[in-house]
């Protein structure tokens, strides 16, 4: 694609990246059959090569329009896109472009900018969001169906962490993220995380008030803000980072592990984090991948509780059929497929057939709450596919997608670790 860009943004840092980007698109539209709102849509410009002309129009100097800013708005971002493109082409990165280019130039309505801004201080702040969160708990019966829907009724008990011996052998050790809603919504997650990874000798641990990863804000028009909580959360970590106590930092929810993978480029203009940000992405591994590669002592503690087991398999006999639901910060984000089902298969769960799993479930961060109806549609479109095939539960692996399916699926939504962890102490997932 030729490209001409205006004056104020050429030979810029983001003008020289989105060049780049453009000129590898070759207009040939296989992104739009595996754009979600495109095949709900229709409209060319609610697809990715619609959204790449907004954009470099944009870029040329047109003017920066509301009709921008509407179809940009509704790009869940989810860049299944980038898995179809032959090319290569980094829509993701284009679209943060953008998006900020929209936000320095074209204001909001009143309403817009205070729900933004209100959804950029609750959700990144446990000490706001918690609270709240159960005073809607308190009030649900009082709400519209819609909102209350939302509102999850409780939150599973988080169970014991394991205990560690001071005095024990020196053992392998890793990081990983709080995250900023999961501790309320789905405190059992990271526990359920470090009970696995102890079996198997490794220790996890969180950093206290290491805070959000910055992907919340930073998709919000708030992209400065977002860029320092990335900053701040590399703070946290990087005392043990630097001492050399950590081998990785683990990533239970995928949409903070697809940020965090990519601070190295989010910092790469600042000169006092650039290098810190590299090795902070070069170090972070989505669970699915830790526990891939520890698949083998995986086995063999299902084989040890599993005593009628055949010596090849990791379980005598399924403990569930399960549908699983690949978030797409994991599958086209983070370009990792299979591995998290190839170990729930290892431990015995019995994978329910999904049609179209490479399309979006609608949740995408603050996406349901900003773009209700299409979220809405986008969510029962999932749901029909992941409870066609006859599955107990949805397992899934980013706390976004699982309180979504789980306000309005007829079965339980859970992490996929969680379900492992009960697998690995003996119970019946």
């Amino acid at each position: 694609m030729q490209t001409h860009l205006a004056e104020w943004i050429r030979g810029t840092p983001e003008g020289d990246a989105a060049e780049a980007i453009l000129r590898k698109c070759v207009h040939c539209g296989f992104c739009n059959a595996t754009c979600p709102t495109y095949q709900l849509r229709g409209d060319e410009l609610d697809g990715p090569r619609g959204r790449i002309y907004l954009i470099k129009q944009m870029l040329e100097g047109e003017p920066v329009s509301a009709n921008t800013q509407l179809h940009l708005d509704r790009c869940l971002t989810c860049r299944a896109c980038e898995t179809t493109c032959p090319s290569g082409v980094q829509y993701g990165r284009l679209a943060d472009i953008g998006r900020d280019v929209v936000a320095r130039k074209l204001s909001r309505s009143r309403f817009d900018v205070l729900q933004r801004r209100a959804l950029s201080m609750v959700l990144p702040r446990r000490w706001l969001f918690a609270p709240l969160l159960a005073a809607g708990r308190l009030f649900r019966s009082l709400m519209p169906a819609k909102l209350a829907a939302k509102v999850p009724a409780g939150m599973p008990a988080a169970g014991a962490w394991p205990a560690m011996d001071a005095g024990a052998p020196r053992r392998r050790r890793m990081l990983v993220l709080a995250g900023c809603v999961q501790p309320t919504l789905s405190p059992d997650i990271n526990a359920a995380a470090a009970r696995v990874l102890d079996r198997l000798g490794i220790e996890l641990s969180e950093v206290p008030r290491a805070g959000c990863c910055g992907a919340l804000r930073f998709h919000l028009d708030f992209q400065a803000d977002g860029l320092d909580d990335m900053r701040r959360m590399i703070d946290a970590w990087w005392p043990a980072v630097e001492r050399g106590e950590v081998e990785a930092i683990v990533m239970t929810a995928s949409g903070c592990g697809v940020t965090v993978k990519e601070y190295g480029h989010h910092l790469a203009g600042d000169a006092a984090y650039r290098d810190k940000a590299a090795r902070i992405s070069a170090m972070t591994r989505d669970l699915s991948e830790v526990l891939h590669a520890e698949r083998k002592a995986l086995a063999d503690l299902l084989r040890a509780g599993s005593p009628a087991a055949p010596p090849d398999a990791g379980a005598a006999r399924p403990v569930a059929r399960i549908a699983f639901h690949p978030p797409c910060t994991l599958q086209h984000g983070q370009q990792l497929r299979g591995l998290a089902e190839d170990i729930l298969e290892r431990a015995g769960f019995e994978l329910a057939p999904v049609p179209d799993a490479h399309l979006c479930c609608g949740s995408a961060g603050t996406y349901s709450l900003l773009q209700p109806e299409l979220s809405a549609q986008l969510q029962s479109n999932k749901l029909a596919a992941l409870q066609s095939g006859g599955a107990q539960m949805i397992l899934t692996a980013n706390i976004g997608c699982q309180s979504h399916l789980a306000a309005a699926a007829r079965l339980p939504v859970r992490h996929w670790v969680v379900a492992l962890d009960e697998r690995l102490a003996g119970g019946r997932a």
